[in-house]
């Protein structure tokens, strides 16, 4: 059973329809599909007779323009895209025949160019039952699917996830969060899949003594005081760390500090860093697989926690000091009325790479009133060389911020300044 908006699709619905969809579209094990459906319930009968019959599928998010579609389509080699219809769009008369149905990726996690990242069925019917068989506390809670549902987190954490356990998911096709309050509201023990962005809205909305029964986290760090926000609001706040190429990889089932990222599942080890001072590469392998580098830095404690600390990618190096952006963030966004900010790597003639800074706030801040609360929380090679004040920092739609495109971006002069009418 599956809930969508207000109506109730059953399983005999979803095998009916399936069945018609796949006696409709001609659905061929052999054959790598693209789907890019508007209709929520339309594109899971689509997914689910793909899936059965044992091809490829790619999920393509349903806001995406019809070329742009097209060519993610035919990036991951697809032979054919359904855009919102069931007649199909065929991209080549070659069929891929990789001997094996697979969920297809597009990614490039925060830098470089999209890479296809493949998945067998098995594979994610094995990270489905590790995920349910270690993480038993939503086991009796209503999943509120407030995500994509072609991205992994909404479709295999949310959704799939649900229906090994024989409970019923809500998917909230909206990311209005007055109606999404109404929803958490009207339903018993609710545990809501969102992105931090949503999550840390909701907890400015709710009204005191209000409380969100449970909430999960995926996709970014939460800044330190979205972290304290969404915490105090939360009965139980979970996070879960992982990748394209290998899935859920760590759950922590009581979030009680923003970069532990949980215990890891059991079909999954890990080798990275054993402290803080020998932070390293976490690197994953699965039973049947190859080492996966994450480019992520982090640790592991002695009772087990991943502790994630910063992009590989991300790191800046001023002056052969390393500095991790998200502690200049997080002190920046502890500054009273400052709520989002960006540390980004700058291009500097004497000390190589130098930070730089965009931040959003409630009012009009300057920068150098930002410059001395910074300094009295950051070490000088950390400091931003540059301090720019602009509406909305750009987030991506799971929440993310690609800190290459940022840079690219100021770069380029794309980031105006708010006239703050006040003194820098």
């Amino acid at each position: 059973m599956i809930k969508i908006g207000d109506q109730f699709y059953d399983k005999a619905h979803f095998d009916r329809r399936s069945t018609e969809v796949a006696a409709l579209t001609g659905v061929l094990k052999s054959v790598r599909y693209a789907v890019c459906f508007n209709d929520v319930a339309e594109w899971l009968a689509l997914f689910f007779a793909i899936r059965n019959t044992g091809a490829s599928i790619l999920p393509i998010h349903p806001s995406t323009p019809h070329a742009a579609a097209k060519k993610l389509a035919m990036q991951a080699g697809c032979e054919r895209l359904f855009y919102n219809s069931f007649a199909g769009e065929v991209l080549t008369d070659s069929a891929s025949n990789s001997g094996e149905g697979e969920l297809l990726q597009m990614s490039s996690g925060t830098t470089g160019a999209p890479k296809l990242i493949a998945r067998t069925w098995q594979n994610i019917e094995i990270e489905i039952a590790s995920y349910v068989q270690t993480f038993t506390a939503p086991a009796e809670m209503t999943p509120i699917v407030a995500c994509p549902t072609t991205h992994s987190y909404g479709l295999i954490c949310g959704i799939l996830v649900a229906l090994h356990r024989g409970v019923t998911p809500v998917v909230v096709d909206t990311t209005n969060p007055k109606h999404l309050l109404k929803v958490l509201r009207e339903t018993e023990r609710p545990m809501l899949y969102s992105s931090p962005a949503i999550l840390h809205m909701l907890a400015q909305l709710l009204p005191a003594g209000e409380r969100i029964h449970a909430a999960m986290t995926s996709g970014t760090l939460l800044p330190e005081p979205w972290f304290v926000r969404i915490r105090e609001k939360c009965d139980n706040l979970f996070q879960q760390y992982g990748c394209s190429e290998a899935g859920c990889i760590a759950i922590n089932p009581d979030l009680t500090a923003a970069n532990d990222m949980g215990y890891l599942l059991p079909h999954i080890s890990a080798q990275t860093g054993t402290a803080l001072e020998a932070a390293a590469d976490i690197v994953i392998r699965k039973a049947d697989g190859q080492p996966i580098h994450t480019r992520d830095l982090g640790y592991r404690r002695a009772d087990g926690m991943l502790v994630f600390v910063s992009r590989m990618d991300d790191m800046i190096n001023v002056a052969g000091l390393n500095v991790y952006p998200k502690d200049v963030e997080d002190a920046a966004t502890a500054m009273p009325g400052i709520s989002d900010a960006v540390a980004f790597r700058k291009n500097d003639r004497f000390a190589g790479e130098r930070v730089a800074l965009l931040f959003s706030a409630e009012r009009p801040v300057s920068s150098g009133g930002l410059r001395e609360w910074l300094s009295r929380h950051l070490a000088s090679h950390q400091l931003p060389s540059e301090i720019i004040q602009i509406t909305e920092i750009p987030r991506q739609a799971n929440g993310k911020i690609s800190r290459r495109d940022v840079a690219e971006r100021h770069a380029a002069g794309a980031f105006l300044p708010v006239q703050t009418g006040v003194v820098s």
